[in-house]
């Protein structure tokens, strides 16, 4: 049985204070999806503050377009939070309808009077590691690739930045798969990429430098931007080959091809959640493992 007693980080948890600037906590971080914890006061320790909320750039700059000199205090995102009395089932829930993949964890409160004490972090990629080692993941790729609903979206390498951030913010997806005029696959563009420019200071003495810099980014081409190092496996592969590339390298998603270099599919860590939760959802359901004990 996999235990939930692993998963929750207590130590090193990057945190900003609400007095901080959205650009210089956008600086702390590596994805779209990582997430920083704001706190009242940032010098004490962790279990000791009150929890404010976090930021994260998905819903910072994708789901809302903040300009980068705001404070953190005015654009804080309030995640689900997670007791410790939820099963797995739940957590992994909770991190793929967020969209986030850190969430707070919170010891359970006993009586109406008591405050929330925060314990600390559940990220997706700890609970991923408890994962991978189950036979589910066995299965071909191509299983996954046939389950899922959303068509591949791709875009031209020689597609202007405007359009791809038109995608982008149609969609709400956060990267796109990148191809050459014979549709064989050249790289990846991630929304993330472009944060250093949408999450740059918007300060009225620069606005006219910025409006001049924002058209130069619109007009440029796609390839400039991209990402040219791209994992990839094919359909025929197990499951968990795509697992132990995102854990060990340390990224978020793979591309799965053809004999021929076409991009057929992309696994993320949503999709290896989304399909435990359909292989193993109603076994799960029933896991009633706590965290409380750790903390005693």
């Amino acid at each position: 049985m996999i235990s939930l007693t692993d998963i929750i980080k207590k130590e090193n948890i990057i945190s900003v204070s609400p007095e901080d600037h959205l650009s210089y906590a956008l600086s702390k971080l590596s994805t779209s999806h990582d997430a920083l914890f704001v706190f009242e006061d940032v010098e004490r320790p962790s279990e000791k503050k009150k929890f404010l909320g976090i930021i994260n750039p998905y819903h910072c700059l994708i789901k809302s377009s903040y300009p980068g000199n705001t404070k953190v205090k005015h654009c804080l995102v309030h995640p689900p939070k997670i007791f410790t009395d939820y099963s797995l089932f739940k957590v992994i829930n909770l991190l793929i309808q967020s969209k986030i993949h850190y969430l707070p964890v919170f010891e359970n409160i006993k009586r109406p009077e008591e405050k929330e004490r925060f314990l600390g972090v559940i990220s997706a990629r700890r609970v991923l590691s408890h994962l991978k080692n189950l036979p589910i993941y066995k299965d071909k790729i191509e299983l996954l690739i046939k389950s899922k609903k959303r068509p591949l979206l791709v875009i031209y390498e020689e597609d202007s930045i405007a359009k791809a951030l038109d995608i982008f913010r149609k969609t709400r997806i956060s990267k796109l798969i990148v191809i050459n005029q014979e549709m064989k696959l050249k790289g990846v563009l991630s929304y993330y990429d472009l944060i250093s420019f949408l999450g740059s200071p918007d300060r009225r003495q620069e606005r006219s430098g910025r409006q001049g810099n924002k058209i130069h980014l619109y007009s440029q081409k796609v390839k400039n931007f991209m990402k040219n190092y791209v994992l990839t496996l094919s359909q025929e592969k197990p499951l968990f080959q795509a697992f132990n590339l995102i854990l060990e390298k340390k990224i978020g998603s793979v591309i799965i091809i053809d004999e021929e270099h076409h991009p057929i599919g992309v696994i993320t860590t949503r999709d290896l959640f989304q399909y435990f939760l359909s292989k193993e959802g109603g076994f799960f359901k029933q896991v009633t493992t706590k965290f409380r004990k750790i903390f005693k």
